[in-house]
């Protein structure tokens, strides 16, 4: 009962509390005979009460159900406000025009509703850094089978065919029980991949079965021993799991890099503990750099084991990328020692977390289309590009975000931000507060229950087949049948007021081989590749120039 009435007086709850409270006053007021008067009040409060227990049970609006009465006023801004207007800000990472109401028209395509608009683009295209893919005038028919990508190289037993568009990395203790039912879900009804994020496979991803992507971080939640160490009988007793699909090695993510995390002993619940193999009562950490290898030799044995583990499922392990010789020698290790991961997932620093210091987020990191193009040129230039498949994330929400990462090497896309506006996340930017307002992003079950798994996991599936759908549209568009074809010369870039470059000498292309050869002019491989040691992520020797 105390628990119930400090609800009942917080302030989500107040105004239905009030109105309640002033009802029945009104009332008893009338019953007392203190005249007709008091007949307005009842009318009107009372119906106010009744409007909050209506929110309260309305299975389709988060808000309402959170903030019951009070939650009007929002949606009584937005329905004022001019339908369509666009407002515009400077992406401080990339450079380059990105639209708040992206979001608008993910709720859209999550809803079935109509996403069309009126009166041209919104963007200025005489501005630097606008971006456009150019149409073919033998435009296709859009194709009418969702596009899928096989992934598995020559030492997986078990390839997973997978879509173009899956869930990113998001862990359950970081998402609500309820948003990861319903993603996975959405997942299970699409027929498309959720990756659970380094906080461990729990039992709300398995609870529908949707294709799961196991991703395991430096932490190792779910596959590790009481020491915090890798537990090979923990790894393979999941990893074998049907439902999981691939295995994913995190080295570390867009939007805080080398950073690690932790989670403070008030919030380890006794379900995190148990998901994440971690004991309550202490602070859950996930350390900047793994204990199971050292070496990019040795991690490369360690992707060989953890497929070998899983039953010969697809491993890889995902980066941004950050000093490139680094990844080069990983490129090294994987000549030297034979293996190579299945696939590589690219984040970029313009990825999203829930929390994490703003000179991370704003300033570490390489971003998505530099990292990705990086990435598919070093492959290409060691000889490697055929036997692995490449994911990109990063800020990734529309058919075109999709389509720009294809041109510069993605094998497919892994979406956060626009499956959590699917899941009616409105950015109120209280993520690391535990008191998201839409019950995407907390632990807290009286704002959980508001987010109701049917419902969004219908918005789930609905926006990923309508972005897909837009992206076939997009691709046919251009005369060509699959994004797989795209091409950096399809896109260009406004550089300036007055001059135009297309993405093929904005990220010119490494020769095959060129890097075996030593026939490298490009001074974004040519000392990095001199760096490299796959013997260790340390320089086998500093440029003092690199920069010229």
């Amino acid at each position: 009962m105390p628990s119930l009435l400090r609800l009942a007086f917080s302030p989500r709850f107040v105004c239905l509390t009030l109105a309640w409270l002033l009802a029945l006053g009104c009332g008893l007021a009338l019953l007392a005979g203190g005249g007709a008067w008091w007949l307005p009040g009842v009318g009107a409060f009372g119906g106010l009460g009744l409007l909050g227990l209506r929110d309260l049970l309305n299975p389709r609006h988060a808000v309402l159900r959170n903030y019951p009465i009070a939650a009007h006023l929002r949606f009584l801004l937005e329905g004022i406000r001019p339908e369509m207007r666009q407002y515009f800000f400077e992406d401080e990472k990339t450079g380059t025009p990105f639209s708040r109401d992206k979001r608008a028209v993910v709720y859209q395509r999550a809803k079935m509703a109509l996403d069309k608009r009126p009166f041209g683009t919104q963007y200025e295209v005489y501005a630097d850094g606008y971006e456009w893919l150019g149409h073919s005038l033998a435009a296709r028919a859009p194709a009418a089978e969702p596009f899928r990508v096989t992934v598995g190289g020559p030492d997986c037993a078990q390839p997973y065919d997978a879509s173009v568009l899956n869930i990113s990395a998001m862990s359950f203790g970081a998402l609500s029980p309820n948003a990861i039912r319903a993603l996975n879900r959405g997942a299970k009804a699409g027929g498309f991949a959720h990756d659970t994020g380094e906080g461990g496979f729990s039992r709300y991803h398995a609870e529908h079965g949707g294709d799961i992507i196991w991703e395991i971080g430096s932490g190792y939640f779910g596959a590790r021993n009481p020491d915090g160490s890798f537990s090979p009988e923990r790894f393979a007793g999941t990893a074998r799991l049907p439902q999981v699909k691939m295995v994913e090695l995190k080295l570390s993510q867009g939007a805080k890099p080398g950073h690690g995390g932790v989670l403070p002993a008030a919030k380890v619940s006794a379900e995190i503990a148990a998901t994440r193999g971690v004991p309550m009562g202490q602070d859950c950490v996930s350390p900047p750099c793994h204990s199971a290898f050292a070496t990019p030799a040795e991690m490369l044995r360690f992707i060989a084991e953890m497929r070998r583990l899983s039953g010969g499922k697809p491993a890889g392990f995902k980066l941004c990328i950050g000093h490139p010789h680094e990844f080069l020698a990983i490129c090294k290790a994987m000549l030297e020692t034979g293996i190579t991961p299945d696939f590589i997932v690219v984040d970029g620093t313009e990825g999203g977390t829930g929390a994490a210091p703003m000179e991370f987020m704003d300033h570490l990191g390489m971003p998505l289309r530099e990292g990705l193009s990086f990435v598919h040129n070093a492959l290409i230039g060691v000889g490697l590009r055929e036997r692995i498949r490449l994911g990109a994330s990063g800020k990734i929400a529309s058919a075109f975000d999709m389509a720009r990462a294809f041109a510069l090497g993605a094998d497919w896309c892994n979406s956060a931000r626009g499956f959590m506006f699917a899941l009616g996340c409105i950015q109120s930017l209280s993520c690391h507060t535990d008191r998201c307002p839409t019950g995407v992003a907390t632990q807290d079950p009286s704002r959980a229950r508001a987010l109701v798994v049917p419902d969004k996991a219908e918005r789930v599936a609905n926006f990923h087949r309508a972005t897909l759908h837009a992206l076939a549209e997009l691709v046919a568009a251009a005369g060509i049948a699959h994004p797989s074809a795209l091409r950096p010369e399809h896109f260009a870039r406004r550089v300036s007021q007055q001059h135009v470059r297309r993405f093929d000498a904005l990220y010119p292309a490494l020769a095959p081989g060129a890097l075996l050869r030593g026939m490298v002019e490009d001074a974004r491989f040519r000392d990095a590749w001199e760096m490299a040691d796959a013997g260790s992520f340390a320089p086998r020797r500093r440029i003092t120039a690199l920069a010229a």
